[in-house]
């Protein structure tokens, strides 16, 4: 796994395009050489995929693996106390970029099946798998590499290992994942920027309209303002509320983040503001001058990022036009506005009495030695949506990182104790899963 980690496929990054082939590279000769199939690294139009696959019996279930080996970029460099693509093992943890998000638990996959193999020369179930080399950037050529090759793809059951524990001894098998809608704001004012004493006081301050402009877009309650946000959404029911409130330890979370208090949507406890209610976040907000010092000006642009989590039944280009709608009806005098939709991703739940969440719970239990909690995600897995909705797959999102484990910052790390009992429960799962669905 260290050499792997070591390669710096940075999928946004087009300097790293020939490292994310190597990685690719990489992998394939790695299921090669754990005895699996039909190896192949198959073109898109941007990043490769990589497949492969152990087929043994047409009457027993298929099983398709996925996950990504593409990476996050490191910035920045300067807060990692070691070096991002030199994985370092410390206390029973590996520091590095993509131990935990992806790489780490795609070797696990490629692990689960090299084990059976070796001890049994066979496995319980068929299996394939699809690696791809794009989900950092949104799995841009995902959509049309499935219809290519739906044939190929074709199964019963998707297997990711991209989430989360709910904690280091408390394994969680998920069947709801929150959906996305990203956009761009930007506002344009003068023609360029202008000298503050000169010009101040006469023309409207686009970062001051910025500011106001987004300051809409919530109450101080934590609730999103947009007219028609919260329409579709469908509220908790008693049990759901329960669960939440039970598993919701804020004083725990406000120690792991630093904080002195939480803050969110009132009214609902804290892993329901996560799991289960929409969300709006800026995630960047930036104009004029940036360097050191001051540089007295009225900056000529402003620009935001936002991006919104959904629940179940939001639509992602319903939400993006109700956004557009809000911006422009409060849009402060002497700017302009633009708005450019970006990343999306429907909300994802699955029954919960399906026959692979059952073959989940028990696999977990015998590697943990405590119950599964079925839970849902707060972030989004997009190709969740895509294999369910083009092949049919019931998905099983069973991940075995940690949240406090720095995905996508600095020093992101992975438990080996939960490699480990994770290896063991992804084996114990083809197993239990022949046995619920034969």
């Amino acid at each position: 796994m260290i050499e792997f980690l070591s390669i710096p496929s940075i999928s946004s990054d087009s300097t790293h395009k020939a490292d994310v082939r190597r990685a690719a590279e990489w992998l394939a000769n790695d299921l090669k050489n754990g005895g699996l199939r039909h190896v192949q690294i198959l073109e898109t139009a941007g990043h490769p995929v990589v497949y492969a696959d152990y087929l043994t019996d047409e009457n027993k279930p298929t099983v398709l693996c996925y996950g990504h080996y593409d990476v996050q970029p490191v910035d920045p460099v300067d807060q990692w106390q070691t070096d991002p693509f030199k994985p370092e093992i410390r206390d029973d943890i590996i520091y590095g970029r993509g131990t935990s998000d992806d790489k780490g638990q795609v070797f696990m996959l490629v692990k689960m099946a090299e084990t059976i193999l070796e001890a049994t020369g066979t496995l319980p179930v068929n299996l394939k798998f699809c690696f791809e080399g794009e989900e950092e950037i949104g799995s841009a050529h995902l959509d049309g590499f499935v219809d290519a090759h739906l044939d190929l793809l074709k199964a019963d059951v998707l297997l990711v290992s991209d989430t989360t524990m709910l904690g280091m001894d408390q394994p969680a098998v998920s069947y709801g994942l929150r959906g996305i809608c990203g956009l761009e704001v930007r506002l344009r004012g003068p023609k360029g920027d202008l000298h503050s004493g000169v010009y101040g006081g006469a023309v409207q301050n686009t970062l001051h309209a910025m500011v106001d402009l987004l300051a809409s877009l919530h109450d101080h309650h934590g609730r999103v303002t947009v007219d028609g946000f919260y329409d579709q959404v469908k509220p908790l029911t008693n049990e759901e509320r329960k669960v939440c409130e039970t598993l919701s330890d804020d004083d725990a979370l406000k120690k792991e983040l630093d904080v002195d208090t939480l803050y969110g949507e009132e009214g609902y406890p804290t892993v329901a503001r996560i799991w289960s209610r929409p969300t709006l976040e800026l995630n960047g907000v930036y104009g004029g001058f940036q360097g050191e010092g001051l540089k007295t000006v009225i900056p000529s642009t402003a620009t935001a990022k936002i991006t919104c989590r959904l629940v179940p039944d939001q639509d992602p280009a319903l939400i993006g036009a109700l956004l557009k709608k809000h911006l422009k009806d409060h849009l402060p005098a002497g700017v302009k506005l633009e708005v450019e939709l970006m990343d999306h991703a429907d909300p994802f739940i699955m029954p919960v009495d399906h026959p692979a969440l059952q073959a989940a719970h028990n696999a977990l239990e015998k590697a943990f030695h405590t119950k599964a909690i079925l839970s849902r995600q707060g972030g989004s897995v997009p190709i969740v949506n895509t294999f369910h909705d083009k092949l049919g797959l019931a998905p099983i999102l069973m991940g075995f990182g940690l949240d406090s484990e720095n995905f996508h910052a600095p020093n992101e790390h992975f438990h080996l104790k939960n490699f480990d009992r994770g290896l063991r429960a992804l084996t114990e799962f083809l197993f239990e899963l022949s046995k619920q669905m034969n």
